[in-house]
C-alpha cells in the first residue's frame, strides 16, 4: 500500500501466505505474530480508513500468537466474527458474545485456527468528545485497560453484520474519494452500534489478579527464550520466576490455553523458521537448529515438517537462491 494523504480514506485488501508478511501488512501498527498449530498460514486483511478511524477484518487459518501495540493515542474494540473457543486476550478467556476493548499501547491475542477478527480503531480525538456528548461524563478509566467485555447475542449479531455491510460501503465509496459526508456519515454508525454494544456497568475487581498471572507467564516466556540454545527445565523456570509446577502450568492454560512446554517449542521452531529465510549463504540447518536447541535433528526435521508443511531445507534452500 502507498503512502497516504494525512488521514484521507484509504483502503487495503491483501492475501498473505507468511505470518510476519501478514504483521507488516497493517501499516502503522507494530504486530508480531508466532505460529502456534500446524499448518500452512493463510491471511487476509481488509482495513478501511476514515477520518480518525480504521475498520478491520482479518482472517487467518492457523492458531497465532498476535503481540505488540497500535498507537497510545488509540482505543481499538474488537470481536470474533463466530464465537470460537480457545481465544484469550490479554490473558484473559473471551467468551461468546464478547468485546474485547482497550488502549492501543498493548496488544495480546491469542486466536485458535480458522478464525475471522473485526475491530474498529479509534483516535481519543474522536472517542473523547463522542463519550461525553453520549454518556454526559468523561471517558470511562477502565478503557485505559484491555478487557473483555460482555454483551448480548443479539447485539453481538447487529454489531458483526453491521461492521461487514459498513466495510464494503466504505471501501466502495472510499475508492471514489468524492464523498466525505457518506463516509463520515458510516464512520459514525458503525462506531456508535460498537460503543452502544458495551455493557451500561463495567466490572474491573478480577483485573489484578488477571494481570498477576499474566506478568508470570509473561516472565516465564521471556526467560526460556533468553536460554532458546540450551532450553531451560519447567523446574528451572519455575525456580527461576519464583513458582510451583503446578502454578506455572495452571497459569499458562489460563492466559494463553496451552502448557509452557507446547509453547516454549512452538516459539523455538518459530524461532528456526525466520532464521532459516533469512540465512546467509553458507549457513546450514543444523547450525540454526542447534542455535535454537535441536539437537536431534531427525526429530527435529519431522516437527519441524509437521507444523510449517515443508522441510527446514527446503525453508532454507528458498532463502539462498
Amino acid at each position: 500500500m502507498s503512502a497516504h494523504a494525512a488521514d484521507s480514506p484509504w483502503v487495503q485488501v491483501q492475501d498473505t501466505q507468511d505470518i510476519d508478511q501478514h504483521a507488516l501488512a497493517q501499516q502503522g501498527w507494530a504486530l508480531h505474530y508466532e505460529q502456534l498449530s500446524p499448518g500452512q498460514f493463510r491471511g487476509r486483511i481488509h482495513q478501511v480508513h476514515l477520518q480518525e478511524v480504521t475498520l478491520l477484518r482479518e482472517d487467518t487459518s492457523i492458531a497465532l500468537r498476535q503481540r505488540g501495540r497500535l498507537h497510545d493515542s488509540v482505543y481499538g474494540f474488537a470481536m470474533a466474527l463466530q464465537d470460537p473457543p480457545d481465544l484469550f486476550f490479554n490473558g484473559q478467556r473471551v467468551p461468546a458474545h464478547a468485546i474485547m476493548c482497550g488502549k492501543g499501547d498493548e496488544v495480546d491475542l491469542t486466536t485458535p485456527p480458522h478464525f475471522t477478527l473485526i475491530a474498529v480503531v479509534v483516535e481519543r480525538s474522536l472517542l473523547n468528545p463522542l463519550w461525553e456528548r453520549m454518556y454526559q461524563k468523561p471517558l470511562a478509566h477502565w478503557l485505559e485497560k484491555q478487557l473483555v467485555l460482555p454483551t448480548t447475542e443479539i447485539k453481538a449479531q447487529n454489531l458483526r453484520d453491521l461492521q461487514l455491510t459498513v466495510l464494503d460501503q466504505a471501501s466502495a465509496l472510499a475508492h471514489r474519494q468524492h464523498n466525505p459526508q457518506a463516509l463520515r456519515q458510516l464512520r459514525d454508525e458503525i462506531l456508535m452500534e460498537w460503543l452502544e454494544a458495551l455493557p451500561p456497568k463495567v466490572d474491573t475487581s478480577e483485573l489484578p489478579s488477571l494481570e498477576r498471572r499474566k506478568k508470570l507467564v509473561d516472565r516465564a516466556c521471556e526467560l526460556m527464550l533468553g536460554h532458546a540454545d540450551e532450553p531451560l527445565s519447567i523446574l528451572e523456570v519455575c525456580s527461576r520466576v519464583g513458582t510451583s509446577r503446578r502454578k506455572l502450568n495452571y497459569c499458562f492454560q489460563d492466559v494463553l490455553g496451552t502448557s509452557p512446554v507446547k509453547y516454549l517449542r512452538s516459539l523455538r521452531l518459530n524461532g528456526v523458521r525466520r532464521a532459516l529465510r533469512q540465512a546467509s549463504p553458507g549457513v546450514t540447518v543444523q547450525d540454526i537448529a542447534s542455535h535454537w536447541g535441536f539437537w536431534h535433528m531427525g526429530q527435529f526435521s519431522q516437527d519441524y515438517k509437521q507444523m510449517f508443511n515443508e522441510l527446514p531445507s527446503t525453508s532454507l534452500a528458498r532463502a539462498q537462491r
